[in-house]
């Protein structure tokens, strides 16, 4: 059945993409209108219509957001959301499972993308981590937000995950300023996005559910720099086992 599916796979891949670019255009004016409204409430605006694409693009692509919430979640709560990081389709889920203002720590590098490079120079955090002037900036950036009653979201792996552990070591930035601003760390698990489009390929997308895991937040209130090394550990390996939870890993 291989033969039959390749060439289906690749043909849902190009229709995927393509409503991909359109949504993306329509959506372009409705970002550009509201940059007009400010860095925050300018920014929540173009976050639900992030949302709104990002329901749509789902819907007209057979793919099935799903929440799970392992502990109560309140949505009147900041958080710094941290999450794993294994695929270019983890973008969409993160929009979708943020029920509280958010804002996104992102690569520099995706600017490069026309059209859609404008829409996410203005939903995201830019981060360029082989710039230490950037990282210096992106942090001023995600703690001002933290002060503006806005939650952010932070890949603690830096990168994709392309070993075949759950995780790939932590970088330290999230756990410092979840301690400095005193701001809860909430881990998420995005289950399935390697199913749904492996790194290895832009032609390996398939339909099916996207689930997000909710796990028990971890508080930092009283911690202090030194103890950054135990929080991070402690974050880590509740996302290793919740992930070993939901998915089947040979390590």
């Amino acid at each position: 059945m291989k033969w039959i599916w390749k060439p289906l796979q690749f043909v849902y891949c190009i229709y995927a993409f393509l409503i991909f670019v359109i949504l993306t255009f329509i959506a372009f004016p409705f970002v550009i209108i509201a940059l007009a409204f400010g860095k925050i409430k300018g920014g929540n605006i173009i976050y639900q219509i992030c949302k709104t694409w990002a329901w749509i693009w789902y819907l007209l692509i057979g793919i099935r957001h799903e929440e799970i919430y392992e502990s109560e979640h309140n949505t009147q709560q900041q958080y710094i959301f941290v999450g794993n990081h294994a695929s270019y389709i983890d973008i969409p889920p993160i929009v979708l499972f943020a029920h509280q203002p958010i804002r996104v720590l992102g690569k520099y590098e995706m600017v490069k993308v026309p059209i859609f490079g404008i829409i996410y120079r203005a939903a995201v955090i830019l981060v360029d981590r082989s710039n230490s002037e950037t990282r210096a900036r992106s942090v001023r950036a995600l703690k001002a937000a933290i002060k503006n009653n806005i939650s952010i979201f932070i890949f603690p792996e830096g990168t994709f995950n392309e070993s075949a552990y759950p995780l790939k070591s932590f970088f330290d930035g999230a756990f410092r300023i979840a301690i400095e601003t005193q701001t809860p760390i909430k881990p998420i698990l995005l289950v399935d996005t390697l199913e749904r489009l492996h790194f290895r390929s832009l032609f390996s997308l398939t339909p099916g559910k996207n689930r997000v895991v909710y796990l028990e937040e971890v508080p930092v209130s009283g911690l202090a720099m030194s103890d950054i090394p135990a929080l991070r550990e402690q974050v880590f390996h509740r996302m290793d086992a919740g992930l070993r939870r939901y998915r089947r890993y040979s390590v």
